[in-house]
């Protein structure tokens, strides 16, 4: 415990303030420079090292990090030339250099490692000066108390007052909003301070009024700190009504001081205000016989003074006493003009000031006219310390106003006493230095204890010295004490010590406050840090007989040795043993034991020759007198350093134990070899390389200290280990038994010393299970040796006193194999408490069946309660095994990836009915396995099951079969767990789980469409119409509804395809995903209406009666959902497939009507379709858009408005040709004339053809006009063998035949007309061609062919097909008859 430098906040934007106050000299700087640089310089190297070479040489080291810090960009002493202040509460630092200001305020943020810590950020920059010259030269902050009665302490607000060379005083908000001004005096104000209340620590000490002192070259001005806090206040509040009003700030009533002539003294540079004081009767009659002679007169009462201390020269240091009441308050020319004329300049001014009307020219008169300054009151010097060679440069008064610290230019530092006025000390060398002073109070809890405890709390006072010459900062304790600490700083830091705290604190309000204040700040420019100076009481008990301070100093020689590495351990032991005997205090020893104890670098025979020399010391001692806590302290940490000598050496002993043979170990063989594969299997997942560090490494061995801190001794002197982190319980646990499971160390040796050493079985028990179940990895490469040494000694933990009870009745069921089995069931680690369920399962029926046997009796009933308890975990376990194993399998490259799932038996029953297929779905999701996949894999297990009864020669044959699907092991795992859980992962369950977990991932990221699209694949595959029903409508009401509103509004908006960014700011996704989302909202509502229509009795999707929706005639039953016999207990939430079932039914035309919307939708996204797709419906239509599924609204009815039905129309056909477009494909149609293959899914699918019929019945458009128009497109595009196919369909030939012969024409007159390669056959056909085919060839305009150039055979072919499908009475059959004349003399031509 010793002085501390402690750092509370840091500066943040320390260059822009530098860089905003010296912005005009930087400027200036650069403009020189070039001129400097040819001018002679001065080499000053030599002379200034020389001159530093006397200064520490530790202080040089430390000051070179501050000189690379410099040369990152901030110059060290920009500070000096600058006017600093800081608040008391250090939430406001004011920096000021000549007009410029800069306001840092208090904030507090999070570091890296989620500490809050405060900083100080710009909060405000600008102009201080109003006045053309006029700097600033002084400034304070003072923190105004809340007037809240729930105020604790913490000031309402910040006034910061600054005084300038013009001699006015102003004062601003922490945001720079000027709330008062006045000139006091003509002279520039040389400092600013302030003196706040204090409690009295003494009944007898004077009450000090608050107050605000301006020192001026030859004036002091004083006002009152009541008065100021409550114009304050009241210009606070009235420039707040000013600002909300938005009219003018009214000028505010100048402030009542006094003003006090200061004479006799040539130079003033610094004061202090002490105060008011009252003479004894001594000191009257001593003063009135030296002023007034032999014979002077003594007035009864002596008069109450304030004292005033100012330095500078002739003299030195300066003592003015000022009367009570001598003087009058001032209240300037307003009250002047009061005293002759009451209705004149104070009646308006204050009328002005309560709110009333005040003309504009007024006031800009008044401001033009320099106001009147008042005179000062004459106030003679009492005394003086006379030097005057010395001048004074600062003065620092101590918080308990007896004490003063003055600096010179001598470099000195002169400790005054204020009441007598005397010099009492004197330090040489801190030139330049800077005082401040430390009051720190007793701590309680010494001073509780003592005979003095009623009596006030003491005080200890030190001086603070910062030396910025040698970058030191020294901590003196007064009046005439030591340094006690000293501290290698910065040589451009600045000390900031206010000497005061909040304003408008009194005797009342203060009662129950706690004043977060500083005493003493040191900023550093360079790093930015506020640092503060921390020192304890007992460091001013400078008495060479105080027993405490001589403990302490050897406690701290004793933390000194432990620190350092490099000891020697003799030398270590012989060390502490004799501090800890020579320390007196009880406390201050038992704290030195307790630090020797929890050193690392103590070696335990050091550890323990120590304490035991002090526990001989004690015990010699008379009773009385020895400390009974450390007493028990060294007898209970001797035991445990016992106990850990005894547990080491029988580890690191030679000797082991040999296992004994029995039938339980037989048992345990063969069920080892029936799970042999599965662990085999588990162990290669888990082994799996980690980076892992040295010191975390199980194998490491447990310090002594770990050990003492883990374990402590009862009042009854046993042992009880103490619960901590679990890394803490593993390693400890790891100690003890880890030797014993490897079969290195004697099993009933340990077991006997830790029951010996008091240590209750079920602890020990704990600690054995959770180092078995940590070093799962290690067990499993030897487990048939590592489960014998567990069963030996569970047995022998077993057979403890306290384990199992004697009173235990055999019909309930036992707490400590309860206890196992809860350990078990929690454990992640699934293969290590199978087998500790193994072990525990034998050893429990061997001590229930000797239980029995004591008895002579056999109790059936409670051998079959328990051991059911450990075959139904025994069960369990297994299933957990080969499903952990499963979920440990790694993702294949590429895959969705993530962290494998952890699970317990625990967590499965947590996990309700559909924990397993949950956890199944999550690992399906990782794996990206595909729902086809998943389908093709899960049958396999009823192919395992029929196998298994089939002939010898065929399970060759299908070992055969596996060797060749090696590769596929995965598959083999799934197929493994499905067995082992045959009704929880049912194909249904296990497909409606992967279908809401793959629309749960694409919620979180509506990017990757296809986690949508295989969800509703995955809904595909459930058989049961009844959990298809409830998982669509779920899927549609929470995840679908709201962002395919979104899309429909955002589309009806645009009137087209929104572009990229549109869709990702209202649907959440970009264009191609909302392209996606739509189709799979169309497959998904068909599903919905597929099995609305299974389920509802004898329906079609035409002629759906209303009322079926909520009857629900089901023709199918639903399912019945069970779970394994073993899984019973499951409670926690219901799976997927109970949600789904406890659904209502869905109202068929209400689906069909959004399936019909999202088809829209979807085509016009994949095609790009101008279209408003909500306006093609009326208003029953719209208003029955994104209801619930499940309610009966009014549909749409009848023959629809011609209008829309064209709009329909429109669009239908836009979207065919948009097919048409997008299956075009001019290679494949040009070499070959049958139709290539469509993909099944895109814009080139086939089926938007007859979707397009399917919407056009649905919107009342006329099929028939559609597949003419597809015709007439494919025709268009070039795609003939295709329009073949569809021509078949249409209905009206003779409409189709006049479209299509208007289209042949515009093919013919491309060829003998347009083409750029007219061959002289086409010439000559053109010249023969008859005179009305001729011109309407040439009145065709092949430009709205899409492909022009079509092979003549495929015209050929079109023509005839004209002739086919039109009538001979027709008006253009003659024409088409021309055509085709035409058409086969340019085919035979060519």
């Amino acid at each position: 415990m010793s002085c501390s430098l402690l750092e509370f906040c840091r500066l943040q934007e320390l260059k822009t303030v530098r860089d905003y106050l010296f912005k005009s000299q930087q400027s200036e700087t650069a403009e020189e420079k070039s001129q400097t640089e040819n001018e002679l310089s001065w080499d000053t190297s030599d002379w200034e090292s020389s001159w530093e070479s006397g200064e520490n040489k530790e202080e040089e080291a430390s000051s070179s990090k501050t000189v690379e810090e410099e040369t990152t960009g901030q110059s060290g002493p920009w500070l000096q030339d600058c006017v600093v202040s800081l608040s008391p509460c250090s939430d406001l630092l004011v920096v000021a250099r000549e007009q410029k200001a800069v306001f840092l305020s208090a904030k507090w943020r999070s570091d890296g490692s989620g500490r809050e810590e405060m900083t100080l950020a710009v909060s405000w920059t600008g102009t201080l000066s109003t006045d053309e010259g006029e700097c600033v030269s002084s400034s304070i902050c003072i923190p105004l108390a809340s007037q809240k009665r729930s105020s604790t302490g913490r000031p309402d607000w910040t006034c910061v007052v600054v005084g300038f060379t013009s001699g006015y005083v102003r004062f601003y908000t922490e945001s720079g909003v000027l709330l008062l001004a006045q000139l006091l005096h003509e002279d520039p104000v040389l400092r600013l301070k302030c003196r706040t209340y204090e409690i009295p620590r003494h009944p007898g000490v004077t009450e000090q009024h608050e107050e605000l002192s301006i020192l001026y070259p030859a004036a002091l001005v004083t006002i009152d700190g009541f008065s100021l806090f409550q114009s304050l206040r009241a210009c606070r509040n009235q420039v707040a009504r000013a600002a909300a009003a938005g009219s003018d700030v009214i000028q505010p009533p100048p402030l009542a001081y006094k003003k006090w002539g200061l004479q006799e003294m040539d130079t003033i540079v610094d004061h202090s205000s002490v105060g008011v004081m009252t003479l004894c009767v001594f000191d009257q009659m001593k003063n009135a016989s030296i002023l007034g002679g032999f014979n002077a007169s003594v007035k009864g009462n002596p008069p109450a003074m304030s004292q005033y201390v100012t330095v500078g020269g002739g003299p030195y240091t300066g003592f003015f006493y000022a009367v009570e009441g001598s003087s009058q308050p001032l209240l300037s020319h307003v009250a002047l003009a009061v005293a002759s004329k009451l209705t004149s300049a104070l009646f308006s001014a204050a009328s002005g000031w309560l709110g009333w009307h005040k003309n504009k020219n007024e006031e800009e008169t008044v401001q033009k006219q320099k106001p009147k300054v008042e005179p000062a009151t004459p106030l003679a010097i009492r005394f003086g310390l006379p030097d005057s060679r010395r001048h004074g440069e600062s003065i620092c008064l101590s918080p308990c106003n007896t004490l003063a610290g003055v600096t010179d230019d001598f470099g000195r530092v002169t400790l005054l006493d204020l009441a007598r006025g005397i010099s009492i000390r004197m330090w040489k060398g801190y030139r330049d230095a800077q005082l401040a002073w430390l009051q720190v109070p007793e701590e309680r809890g010494e001073r509780e204890f003592s005979p003095s405890a009623s009596l006030p709390r003491r005080h200890a006072l030190f001086l603070v010295i910062y030396a910025p010459r040698r970058g030191i900062l020294e901590v003196w304790a007064m009046q005439q004490g030591p340094r006690v600490g000293a501290f290698t700083v910065g040589k451009h830091c600045r000390l900031l010590y206010a000497g005061y705290r909040l304003m408008g604190v009194n005797s009342v309000t203060s009662q129950g406050w706690q004043l977060h204040t500083q005493q003493v700040c040191l900023l550093d420019p360079i790093t930015g840090a506020l640092r503060t100076v921390n020192i304890p009481f007992h460091l001013a008990l400078s008495d060479k007989k105080s027993e405490r301070a001589k403990d302490m100093h050897l406690s701290k020689r004793l933390t000194a040795l432990l620190r350092s590495r490099e000891v020697d351990p003799d030398i270590l032991e012989s060390e502490a043993k004799n501090v800890l005997l020579d320390i007196k205090h009880p406390a201050i020893k038992k704290q030195a034991l307790e630090s020797l104890l929890s050193n690392k670098n103590a070696p335990v025979s050091c550890l323990i020759n120590v304490t035991s020399a002090l526990y001989d010391t004690l015990k010699q001692q008379d009773q009385e007198e020895v400390d009974t806590a450390l007493l028990q302290l060294c007898s209970s940490q001797l035991k445990l350093l016992q106990l850990y000598t005894n547990i080491q050496q029988l580890h690191s002993a030679a000797d082991t134990e040999d296992c004994s043979q029995d039938d339980a170990l037989d048992g345990l063989e063969d069920e080892l070899t029936r799970v042999g594969p599965t662990l085999q299997r588990y162990a290669q997942l888990t082994s799996r390389p980690s980076v892992s560090f040295a010191q975390d490494s199980p194998d490491s061995l447990l310090p002594a200290q770990a050990f003492l801190s883990q374990i402590e001794c009862t009042e009854d002197g046993e042992l009880r280990v103490i619960r901590g982190s679990e890394s803490e319980w593993n390693q400890l646990g790891n100690f003890l038994f880890w030797g014993c499971l490897c079969g290195k160390s004697p099993l009933h040796k340990v077991c006997d010393t830790l029951q010996q050493a008091g240590i209750s079985p079920q602890q020990l028990l704990s600690l054995l299970l959770s180092v078995w179940l940590q070093r799962e990895k290690e067990v499993l490469q030897k487990p048939g040796e590592t489960v014998r040494n567990l069963h030996t000694l569970l047995i022998a933990l077993s057979s403890m006193k306290g384990a199992v009870e004697e009173s235990w009745d055999p019909q309930s069921i036992s707490p400590w194999w309860q206890q196992v089995r809860c350990t078990c069931i929690q454990s992640h680690n699934a293969a290590a408490a199978l087998l500790a369920a193994f072990v525990a399962h034998r050893a429990a029926k061997a001590s229930i069946t000797s239980l029995a046997d004591s008895k002579l009796q056999s109790e059936w009933e409670a051998v079959s309660l328990e051991l059911e308890q450990w075959v139904v975990c025994v069960h369990q376990l297994e299933d957990v095994l080969v499903l952990q194993t499963l979920l440990l399998v790694p993702p294949p490259q590429g895959a969705a990836g993530g962290a494998a799932a952890q699970c317990s038996i625990k967590l499965l029953l947590e996990g309700g009915t559909g924990g397993i297929a949950d956890s199944v779905s999550k690992w399906v999701f990782r794996h990206s396995l595909a729902p086809e996949r998943l389908k093709e894999i899960l049958p396999k297990r009823e192919d395992k099951e029929a196998d298994d009864k089939s002939e010898q020669k065929e399970e060759e044959e299908v070992k055969e079969e596996k060797s060749q699907e090696e590769t596929d092991r995965t598959a083999e795992l799934l197929v493994a767990v499905c067995q082992r859980f045959p009704h929880s992962l049912s194909p249904d369950l296990l497909f409606a789980h992967c279908c809401w977990e793959y629309v749960v991932q694409w919620n979180k990221d509506p990017e990757e469409g296809g986690y949508l699209c295989w969800a509703v694949e995955h809904l595909k595959l459930v058989s049961s119409p009844h959990i298809q029903l409830g998982i669509s409508s779920m899927m549609w009401s929470t995840f679908i509804v709201k962002r395919f509103s979104s899309a429909a509004y955002l589309i009806e908006k645009v009137g087209k395809a929104p572009k990229d960014r549109l869709c990702r700011r209202d649907v959440g996704m970009g264009d191609k995903a909302v392209t996606s989302f739509l189709g799979c909202c169309v497959q998904l509502l068909q599903i919905l209406m597929e099995v609305t229509g299974v389920l509802v009795k004898n329906q079609c999707p035409l002629s759906f009666i209303n009322y079926y929706a909520d009857s629900a005639v089901e023709e199918v039953s639903a399912p019945e959902l069970s779970v394994e016999e073993a899984w019973c207990g499951a409670e926690g939430p219901a799976s997927i497939a109970e949600l789904a079932l406890e659904q209502r039914g869905v109202h068929y035309p209400l689906v069909q009507h959004h399936c019909l919307l999202a088809s829209l939708l979807h085509a016009a996204m994949t095609f790009s379709v101008k279209v408003k797709p909500l306006s093609l419906f009326d208003s029953k239509g719209k208003n029955a858009f994104f209801r619930d599924l499940t309610t009966i609204q009014l549909m749409p009815s009848g023959d629809m408005d011609p209008g829309l039905v064209s709009l329909r129309q429109e669009f239908l056909l836009r979207v065919l040709t948009g097919w048409v477009q997008a299956i075009d494909d001019p290679s494949s149609s040009a070499s070959c004339s049958g139709t290539p293959p469509l993909p099944s899914n895109g814009p080139k699918a086939d089926w938007w053809p007859s979707l397009c019929q399917e919407l056009g019945s649905l919107l009342q458009v006329n099929p028939d006009i559609l597949r003419r128009h597809l015709v007439c497109e494919l025709y268009n595009q070039g795609l003939d063998p295709r329009a073949e196919e569809v021509m078949m369909e249409v209905e009206d030939k003779d409409v189709l035949g006049s479209q299509l012969l208007v289209l042949t024409g515009q093919r013919l007159s491309y060829s003998l007309l347009h083409s750029q390669s007219q061959t002289q056959p086409a010439m000559e056909l053109l010249a023969r061609l008859p005179p009305t085919l001729c011109t309407w060839l040439k009145a065709m305009d092949p430009s709205e062919l899409r492909c022009p150039l079509v092979p003549l055979p495929q015209t050929s072919r079109l023509v005839g097909r004209l002739i086919e499908i039109l009538p001979e009475n027709h008006a253009q059959y003659s024409l088409a008859l021309h055509l085709l004349e035409a058409v086969e003399a340019l085919t035979s031509d060519e």
